[in-house]
């Protein structure tokens, strides 16, 4: 199979490929319909355009794995597809495998370092919270080790929502045992849970996406309700403790303008906002550099975090 990462300028690929969307655009100098597509395969996504519709371009729709003959171009200082040629793929024509983005980490150990966690923590309401939904409700547990964290921007790959976690909980554990006043065990249950509601903001792979409570209600918001609910199932669980975890929760981006309902107003609710920023960037950096296929030290620019991104090459 030819990835969509290998592809070069100005060559042909003939392939298979995982449609994510579709739509039918009007072109504004012609005035002729035109289909613009984004496909995706494990290594990423590129941008494709169908200028003819003709019958060499046969019916499919989103989510469809088709066959493609194309020219690979640059636009823009990106790589797209021009399509001559499409068909939906048969039964048998294609590996999923090939398709579905994964953690290079294994995920039976990282559950197994969230466990570690959970047996870590000491205050008994907490512990029990945190057995209860990852241990004694085996549908999150197996749902969490597949999830991604995002849609895009950062470990956005089967098992990305596990080794996110797993990331900023080992980062809040160091802040823990840095500074004084830390409540540990609020703060690695924060960590912990800070996103256990991705599992209902996106849909899973193959075509992952907002769902329409992601859309309209958000993992934060979601989360928080979430643990109001399954706090309110352990008898005597104190509210101001749940409410210490639920702000976490809330505050956790840190900043009304990247969607956070709370600033932090805690000590543990800036620490794991600090741990899940600099976790999110450190990948998207990571990314960048793993991704580029530019000569010299300069990886290119990343236009989430809007800068060009170094390697640490002298």
């Amino acid at each position: 199979m030819r990835y969509i990462k290998e592809l070069k300028d100005n060559e042909r690929v003939i392939d298979f490929y995982l449609c994510k969307q579709r739509q039918s655009n009007k072109s504004a100098k012609t005035g002729k319909n035109y289909l613009s597509l984004t496909l995706a395969d494990k290594t990423g996504v590129i941008n494709g355009k169908v200028w003819d519709i003709t019958r060499d371009i046969q019916a499919f729709d989103e989510g469809d794995f088709i066959k493609i003959d194309a020219t690979v171009q640059t636009f823009n200082n990106d790589l797209q597809l021009n399509i001559k040629k499409i068909r939906r793929a048969r039964e048998g024509e294609y590996d999923e495998a090939d398709y579905i983005p994964t953690t290079e980490k294994n995920v039976d150990d990282l559950f197994k370092k969230l466990i570690s966690f959970i047996d870590s923590v000491e205050e008994p309401y907490i512990n029990k919270l945190l057995t209860n939904i990852f241990v004694k409700n085996e549908d999150i547990a197996a749902a969490f080790k597949k999830h991604t964290a995002a849609k895009a921007m950062h470990h956005n790959y089967m098992g990305g929502l596990i080794e996110h976690t797993i990331s900023v909980t080992e980062i809040c554990d160091f802040f823990a045992s840095h500074y004084k006043s830390v409540n540990r065990d609020v703060l690695i249950a924060s960590a912990l849970l800070h996103d256990i509601a991705k599992l209902k903001e996106l849909s899973d792979f193959p075509n992952v996406d907002y769902t329409d409570d992601g859309e309209l209600i958000g993992h934060i918001v979601m989360g928080v309700e979430f643990i109001g609910k399954e706090a309110d199932k352990i008898e005597g669980f104190p509210h101001k403790l749940r409410s210490l975890i639920q702000h976490n929760i809330l505050a956790h981006h840190g900043e009304y303008e990247y969607g956070s309902p709370k600033l932090p107003r805690t000590l543990e609710a800036y620490l794991l906002h600090c741990a899940d920023d600099t976790d999110a960037k450190v990948k998207m950096i990571e990314t960048t550099i793993e991704g580029s296929d530019l000569n010299g030290s300069w990886a290119g620019y990343n236009k989430i975090l809007a800068r060009n991104i170094r390697k640490t090459e002298y």
